[in-house]
């Protein structure tokens, strides 16, 4: 995001955001860095007072009913990715991790995919519980991604009451969700007793926050009342390209900050 201010080295552009006043980063792709870029960041957030946010915790089946399906090797293919992914949380000093349970099963009834889900997730929490990590389900909208099982916040709510546990629990996009359901600031307090993780893009566009049609400084607004303490994932591009795009991201989050 910040590659024109701060250049290719990704300690430089860690140093340029703690510079600029950021406290945490997420990563979709950390699994995929080499262990000494894995080592990297976590002691570089370490020594930096900084939190990791999310990182992508297993294969997701954009094409495929995998979790849906209750198909028992797919299964635990997912349980092993979700064993890899304690590793890598721990080598970065992480808590939350992204899940996305796949494509619909087109030929099952939807109330056993949903079934199928809840003892995936079951068992993954299982794993997760005794290392005080938690899975976040991250529900996404039908332009984007169609298809997909989980689209919906009151969907990933019921999932999370189902499978009860304090390692399952939800990723409320905000993109995302302004698409698939909108009265955002409702949904989120619905179901703020599942929420453990928030991530922005405004729309359209999925861009900075004062580029699209959310009105960013209510919604955190919101947020701030409710005392939530986690991370906002900036999971958005940049409206402008080069060094000035970057200076209005950083901008625009000064523009909506409630405080």
């Amino acid at each position: 995001m910040f590659t024109s201010s701060a250049g290719d080295s990704l300690r430089s552009q860690l140093e340029f955001m703690v510079d600029q006043g950021f406290r945490s980063i997420e990563d979709n792709e950390m699994k995929n860095r080499s262990i000494e870029e894995q080592e990297m960041i976590g002691n570089f957030l370490a020594t930096h007072s900084m939190t990791m946010g999310v990182f992508v915790a297993h294969k997701i089946y954009w094409k495929e009913p995998n979790l849906a399906s209750g198909n028992k090797e797919w299964r635990e293919e997912f349980l092993n990715d979700i064993r890899e992914s304690v590793t890598v949380a721990k080598r970065i000093n992480a808590k939350w991790m992204t899940i996305v349970p796949g494509h619909l099963a087109l030929n099952t009834a939807h109330e056993y995919q949903t079934a199928n889900v809840v003892e995936s997730l079951k068992q993954a929490a299982a794993i997760l519980e005794p290392h005080g990590l938690v899975m976040v389900l991250e529900p996404l909208n039908f332009m984007n991604h169609p298809g997909l099982f989980l689209t919906d916040s009151p969907q990933a709510y019921q999932i999370c009451k189902a499978v009860t546990s304090p390692s399952c629990k939800i990723l409320f996009d905000i993109y995302h969700q302004q698409i698939q359901e909108g009265n955002l600031i409702h949904n989120i307090k619905t179901c703020w007793d599942e929420i453990a993780y928030f991530q922005i893009g405004d729309n359209p566009g999925r861009n900075e926050p004062t580029t699209g049609e959310i009105n960013y400084k209510n919604v955190f607004k919101f947020i701030q009342d409710q005392e939530y303490q986690g991370v906002l994932g900036m999971e958005h591009g940049n409206s402008v390209d080069g060094k000035t795009g970057e200076k209005k991201v950083i901008e625009a989050y000064r523009e909506v900050d409630p405080v």
